[in-house]
């Protein structure tokens, strides 16, 4: 159950859970979640550089929540959490999140066409903000 998605020079591994497969590898569904916080969180890193913040550390988290009974199984939620330190400007941070989530990330974009996504904003800590993922 081992597979490998290549695009040009690139690979990825994917696997699924045992006693199906050997769990060596993400599988396809934690994929997508993880290719919406890679595309959020370029969007927002590229945001803070034009806007010359100073950013420390950051980390997007996410959780999916599968809906229940239903098959095949599909996410019935999605939720980021963006985590950034650094003397950042407050206003610019949740800005460049909110132009992430709903203009620029086109997997985000995607997915919440099929998803609800709603993202929270951590700033050093400190919860700043919160939003859903809407592109019109």
């Amino acid at each position: 159950m081992r597979f490998t998605a290549q695009s040009g020079d690139h690979k990825v591994e994917m696997d699924t859970h045992a006693p199906i497969g050997s769990d060596t590898a993400l599988t396809p569904k934690q994929l997508l979640v993880a290719g919406i916080c890679g595309c959020a969180g370029m969007d927002v890193v590229a945001l803070l550089k034009k806007y010359k913040q100073p950013l420390e550390s950051f980390q997007v988290e996410a959780d999916a929540t599968l809906a229940e009974g239903v098959y095949p199984a599909v996410y019935k939620e999605i939720k980021l959490v963006f985590k950034l330190k650094g003397q950042l400007d407050e206003s610019k941070v949740l800005e460049s999140v909110t132009l992430s989530q709903t203009k620029y990330c086109s997997v985000s974009a995607m997915v919440s066409k099929a998803v609800p996504i709603s993202y929270t904003v951590e700033l050093n800590g400190k919860s700043i903000g919160a939003g859903r993922t809407e592109f019109k």
